[in-house]
């Protein structure tokens, strides 16, 4: 597991200096007091067309980005620790002469106005936003695996397949993603529209980078690399107790991580008919029997036919429990295109593994790249 995103912020006991280009400050019109002044987001300008975003509000300092991907071509491997990550970007600052986040020691309560709720704090850095993420080979079969993916729910989010088949991801039913925003996609695909044109653009099709980064998508495309990754949003860190840098074990982040990796496990059913669902029903000691896992599997048949079922019913309830296990859900709309199960066996038919690095490949560091006098 290593880090993909960051976005973090501190409060500091002085004012911090002006280095942006434009600054304002607003004034309380019936007291005429000036308040803070307040220098609008910019972006930090790194090699290999990256940048980090850095905004200051009187004394505090609030940084966001990618710090595997700052001044590197990919970041198709990262940083593995937090403290990698804020390295990073105390190097930034110190370049623009802003003070370092600092771990925290304490956690104190926020003095706030009466009848408010009252706030924690602390005096070290805080984290409103991480996103963790890893690799896994799927030997050539990406679209096929991520369309399996498709058709199973996470943390009671639906999943939704993007148009093109190269990433799905899992929204609640409102459509949005409060606590953790969790997406797979084809990497190497990523890399091709979002990566390759900035760099043909920037450094030339006959240049050294231009290569190695087509050579780097031509490998992912052979090992048909997915991409697993969450975006652990500022309400998250607040419920579990994960925003004070120093203050929390990052142990947190990787059983997160493995609860979502595991997610496959629930790709069960190689055909699609209702003698394999209910031989792996019995299989799984999912049904006692064979009439009961006759009677199960043929609310998939229903489904499959355009059958809804109301789920206030404790008999559907029930059917409904049996079926997730095996990776099916008949409170979704059936859609043929993407419910075509696929059976994962960690070494038949699709096998999937965590990606090795190739030897030629550009690890990152934390060291601040060099610069041509």
């Amino acid at each position: 597991m290593f880090y993909d995103w960051l976005k973090i912020t501190q409060e500091f006991n002085f004012d911090l200096p002006l280095v942006s280009d434009r600054a304002y400050q607003n004034i309380e019109v019936s007291s005429g007091e000036a308040g803070q002044i307040v220098q609008p987001r910019f972006q930090h300008q790194g090699s290999f067309c990256t940048s980090i975003s850095i905004q200051i509000s009187g004394s505090r300092l609030t940084v966001e980005g990618n710090p595997s991907r700052f001044n590197r071509l990919d970041n198709v491997y990262g940083l593995r620790t937090l403290d990698q990550c804020v390295e990073v970007f105390n190097g930034i600052t110190h370049e623009l002469g802003l003070p370092p986040f600092t771990k925290c020691t304490k956690r104190f309560q926020r003095q706030s106005e009466d009848g408010t709720k009252v706030s924690l704090c602390s005096d070290g850095a805080v984290i409103q936003r991480v996103d963790i993420t890893d690799n896994y080979c799927t030997g050539g079969y990406s679209r096929d695996y991520l369309r399996g993916l498709s058709t199973l729910r996470y943390r009671n989010s639906i999943p939704r397949l993007h148009t093109n088949g190269f990433g799905v991801d899992w929204l609640s039913a409102k459509g949005n993603a409060h606590l953790i925003y969790p997406k797979c996609y084809d990497k190497a695909n990523e890399l091709r529209l979002h990566s390759l044109p900035k760099i043909k653009r920037n450094f030339g099709s006959s240049s050294i980078e231009y290569s190695y980064l087509l050579k780097l998508i031509e490998f992912l495309d052979s090992q048909g690399v997915v991409r697993f990754e969450q975006e652990l949003h500022s309400a998250y860190l607040r419920k579990h107790d994960l925003r004070f840098w120093g203050l929390f074990d990052e142990e947190a982040f990787r059983e997160q991580h493995h609860e979502f990796i595991d997610l496959d496990t629930r790709l069960q059913v190689p055909e699609m008919n209702i003698f394999s669902i209910a031989d792996k029903l019995l299989e799984e000691n999912i049904c006692s029997n064979t009439r009961s896992a006759n009677t199960t599997a043929n609310y998939v048949f229903l489904w499959m036919h355009g059958q809804k079922f109301d789920l206030s019913k404790r008999q559907v309830q029930q059917h409904r429990s049996r079926l997730r296990k095996i990776g099916i859900d008949i409170a979704d709309e059936y859609d043929s295109h993407k419910f075509t199960p696929v059976f994962v066996e960690r070494s038949k038919h699709i096998n999937v593994t965590q990606l090795k690095m190739p030897d030629w490949y550009q690890a990152p560091t934390t060291k601040p790249a060099l610069k041509a006098a």
